[in-house]
């Protein structure tokens, strides 16, 4: 059962979903060891409507993982789109091409992939990791989120952690955060379980080439 909690900026949008401007208006923090992110509340107006299409339209999957020395269920859904398939939504296509005109002359290519997370209640999350198995490992790139549904905390420290070093962003609605510079791997990301009561929350992910 769907049970989001809209924020009181979407129930005054009447105009459908609309993605706003980056330029000028895009905030950016430096991190250490050539790390930055970028961070937009509310890129996407009236993103609880493309939030409700999504749940419905996306073919959601399950996984299950090694962890040691058992298998486990993943606590998210997940859904991949590479860089020849269409997205689900046209709006995420849209989202995807203005990301590529803002940041390309910076990053010097545009994004290419995007993967999709569904996490239905405080109980799914996603552990401190880094986006390392393909070229982020060795090289200079960036990850862009849109989230959308109930704001989840999406914390970011350095490789080791240390205390007193965590950066915390709290996402949902049609907010906005790109991940740039060393940032994948030299700092790692998550999004813990939550405590209290959590609605549904989706995270798009728009990637380069071969980052994953």
């Amino acid at each position: 059962m769907l049970d989001l909690q809209p924020s009181l900026f979407e129930a005054a949008v009447d105009d459908g979903p609309a993605f706003g401007p980056l330029a000028g208006h895009v905030r950016r923090t430096t991190l250490t060891r050539g790390a930055w992110v970028d961070h937009l509340p509310g890129w996407l107006s009236g993103a609880d409507q493309l939030f409700a299409e999504l749940v419905d339209t996306v073919p959601w999957r399950a996984e299950r993982r090694q962890m040691y020395e058992r298998v486990v269920d993943v606590p998210r859904l997940l859904s991949f789109y590479g860089e020849h398939d269409t997205l689900p939504h046209p709006l995420l296509e849209e989202g995807r091409e203005q990301l590529g005109d803002h940041y390309e002359p910076e990053l010097g290519e545009r994004f290419r992939t995007s993967g999709l997370c569904y996490y239905r209640d405080g109980r799914d999350s996603v552990a401190w990791h880094g986006d390392r198995i393909g070229r982020g490992r060795n090289e200079d790139t960036m990850v862009a989120i849109l989230s959308l549904g109930e704001a989840r905390r999406l914390l970011l420290r350095p490789n080791g952690g240390g205390a007193g070093r965590t950066l915390g962003f709290s996402l949902g609605h049609g907010d906005l955060l790109v991940m740039g510079g060393s940032c994948q791997r030299t700092w790692e990301h998550a999004v813990p379980k939550s405590a209290r009561p959590c609605g549904p929350r989706i995270s798009v992910q728009y990637r380069p080439r071969a980052v994953l």
